[in-house]
């Protein structure tokens, strides 16, 4: 809904500058300039080993973690400090939520899913940081997360389960007749998990980066200013939501198919 928000004050915005007259000064602006991936000591060419803003941004998140979990819990005191409260109650968080999907059978993959967790949620909130490179709206990352969600809980599936893993596909409380076609759709969607993992979060965060972006070039018209500075304000409040939402919904969708691999048959 949010999104649909978004797009809605920008065709409004858009409709204004058009409507404004030649007078309008020409708005020379591109939104998707904030996403390049660009080496860091100077160069054109990215090798995988070239050092990036995606690389520096990503090693800042490694940095807010281990600030937060390890810095700021050291003191481990019983009346916690503020730091050690927000550790603990991110911790409580996903913990709950890996116990309430996967069952008491999930909470040993429970580190894995809370690094994805925190990985996400420290990159989507520095992304906000004026300046900054937000990692999570790489494909690239985000396909790497979610690839690596699907390979191993696919191969988890087969150590645990052995072939009665592909009982996942097979619907036995269907009629005889469905379930060719029912076990057809269950792998063709099984196999669209990673692809679909991946592409919502990077899209959902690049569409609020991209809607701030263009309401800022906007702000240069003096006759909608004021109507472009209360759009960013409104949309970067939403993102801030989107940046802990986005966090949320990979760390459950890994849960649920955490749950698959450990109860295939149910």
């Amino acid at each position: 809904m949010h999104k649909v928000f978004l797009y809605g004050a920008l065709a409004l915005v858009v409709l204004a500058a058009i409507f404004l007259g030649p007078e309008t000064p020409e708005l020379t602006f591109k939104p998707l300039d904030q996403f390049t991936v660009e080496p860091l000591f100077g160069g054109e060419v990215v090798h995988w080993y070239t050092p990036t803003n995606a690389t520096l941004w990503m090693g800042f998140a490694v940095l807010g973690i281990i600030g937060l979990l390890v810095l700021g819990t050291r003191g481990r005191a019983i009346v916690p400090t503020r730091v050690q409260s927000v550790a603990e109650l991110l911790y409580g968080f996903v913990y709950k939520m890996v116990e309430d999907v996967t069952g008491k059978e999930g909470v040993k993959y429970f580190p894995y899913i809370f690094t994805i967790f925190l990985f996400i949620l420290f990159a989507n909130f520095l992304g906000l940081i004026p300046m900054s490179f937000t990692t999570t709206t790489q494909i690239a990352v985000t396909a790497v997360l979610g690839f690596g969600v699907f390979f191993a809980v696919t191969i988890l599936g087969f150590v645990l389960n052995g072939p009665k893993f592909l009982g996942l596909f097979w619907m036995t409380e269907a009629p005889l007749v469905l379930r060719p076609v029912i076990a057809l759709i269950e792998l063709i969607s099984y196999f669209v998990r990673p692809v679909s993992h991946s592409i919502r979060l990077a899209g959902n965060v690049m569409a609020g980066h991209a809607v701030i972006k263009v309401f800022a070039a906007f702000a240069a018209i003096s006759a909608i200013a004021p109507v472009s500075v209360l759009a960013i304000t409104a949309i970067l409040g939403l993102e801030v939501l989107v940046a802990g939402i986005q966090a949320y919904v990979f760390a459950i969708l890994t849960c649920v198919y955490l749950k698959d691999a450990l109860h295939p048959n149910h």
